[in-house]
Parts: C-alpha cells; structure tokens; sequence
C-alpha cells in the first residue's frame, strides 16, 4: 500500500483547557472517500481544521503530502460549513467562483486560464447557467454548488467539506454526493456530515469521532459504528424506514471553534 497522503499520529487538541481530541491516529491513503460522522461537539469539524492547518494540535503530529497541513495547503481545496457571506452583497456566482483563483497568483487581473478553469468547474457542477445571479438569490444547493465550484479551481489533490448539504432538501443531498463520487475518481474527498443513511451509498470509509476517532475501512454504515460514534442506540426514520441511528446532543459545539 502507498504512503498515506494524511497521516494523524497521537493527536491531541483542547479548546479553552477542555479536550476535544484525544489520541487521534488516522491514516487516508489517495482517492479515499472518507466520511466523518458523530455528535455535534465530538469534533469533526476541529480534525477538519487540524487537517488544514487552521487549528494546532496540542500533541502529536500531522502530516499532509509528508509535510505540515500549512506547507501542504495549496494542495488542499476547503468548503466551510457557513462560508460567512452577506447574501444581500451584490456579487455574482461567478465573482464567487472565480475568488478563489486569488490564491493561485494573489490580486493580479485574471487570466484567460483563470476564466477557462472558473467555466469547467461551474460548467461540471452543473451552475454555469448561474453565473450572472446573485449569490443570494441562489437556493441551498445552487449556492453548495457554487462554493465547491469555488474549492475546485484551486484544483486541489483533496478536498475537504464541512457539512455540504446542511440546509439542502433531500434530491439536493444525492445530487451533491452523487457529484463529489464522481470527483473522487480524480481527487481524494474528506466530508464531515450527519447524513448517514445517505452517505453510504456514495463513501468507501468512515470515520466515527466523538473526542477519540475509530476509523472503518467501509463503506456500509452500521448501527454498531452509529453507537460507537453517537454514545447512545435510537430511532430514526430515513427514506421511510426506522433505523438505529443518533439522537441530539447537548454537547460543546464544533461551532465554538470556527
């Protein structure tokens, strides 16, 4: 087996003194698919972080393409779970897509390049046809669309997502995993998501955190794995039938750490 592009070694991170990770190992080898799943505050969206270099670990050591997250992060392609934008800023799909080709060669004009590779990438997640509307005219999914065409033009060798389809109806959903398994024939695919009933038809892992990470090199998501993840067997009812899923936390919150 090739070395792992991610490779998390005796990890540690704490938030205000309380941990939030402890004694993470985790390894992602190219073209993973891999989905983190667990309760709010277990700290999915903190590993995510860590993985991008945004956030450092108290302990241990993280290596991305064999160097530190932030020596990697051209390499790297991120969508934020709240990407903070003003919905009433008169900027156009377009204008937002086309932003992140800023990280490539910073504030200079754009290029001809830059332009061709903003129209494949809107062009491949189907909102070319968007271009000219306001990004907040745009639903929940036409604007996910527009901030994973915003990731791609960096073109990244993987790519990272907190929570793609929070705020998308449930034909949203399918459509945007059914997009990102097919981007990872090229490109290796780290989603943080509660979907996972969902999920599973698209992943080739799974890794439950909640404080510690256990890592499943499988697709299928059991109830087993669910409880292991989520501390606690209950009901849910998804696409009409009951399964043995996850029930709400009132935890720490991830959201305390963006």
């Amino acid at each position: 087996m090739a070395d792992p592009i991610v490779e998390i070694k005796d990890l540690w991170f704490s938030f205000n003194s309380r941990p939030v990770l402890r004694n993470v190992n985790l390894s992602i080898q190219e073209k993973e698919f891999l989905a983190l799943i667990g309760p709010n505050g277990g700290g999915k969206t903190t590993l995510l972080k860590l993985m991008l270099g945004l956030l450092e670990p108290a302990k241990g050591e993280i290596r991305v393409f064999g160097k530190p997250p932030h020596h990697a992060s051209q390499r790297m392609g991120y969508v934020p779970q709240e990407m903070g934008m003003n919905r009433q800023f008169p900027v156009s799909a377009l204008d937002v897509v086309l932003m992140g080709r800023l990280r490539t060669h910073g504030w200079s004009r754009y290029s001809k390049q830059d332009k061709a590779i903003t129209q494949n990438a809107m062009e491949r997640l189907d909102v070319w046809d968007l271009r000219n509307r306001r990004i907040g005219e745009l639903s929940g999914g036409q604007r996910q669309r527009v901030f994973i065409a915003r990731a791609l033009v960096t073109e990244p060798e993987i790519l990272l997502l907190d929570e793609p389809t929070a705020n998308v109806d449930a034909k949203g959903q399918s459509d945007v995993y059914a997009m990102l398994k097919e981007l990872n024939e090229k490109i290796t695919v780290v989603v943080v998501s509660h979907d996972a009933m969902v999920l599973s038809a698209y992943i080739k892992s799974v890794a439950c955190v909640n404080r510690h990470v256990h890592f499943h090199n499988d697709a299928e998501i059991t109830a087993e794995m669910l409880e292991m993840a989520y501390s606690c067997p209950v009901e849910l009812i998804a696409h009409g039938l009951p399964h043995r899923v996850l029930k709400q936390h009132e935890d720490f919150s991830d959201s305390n750490l963006k």
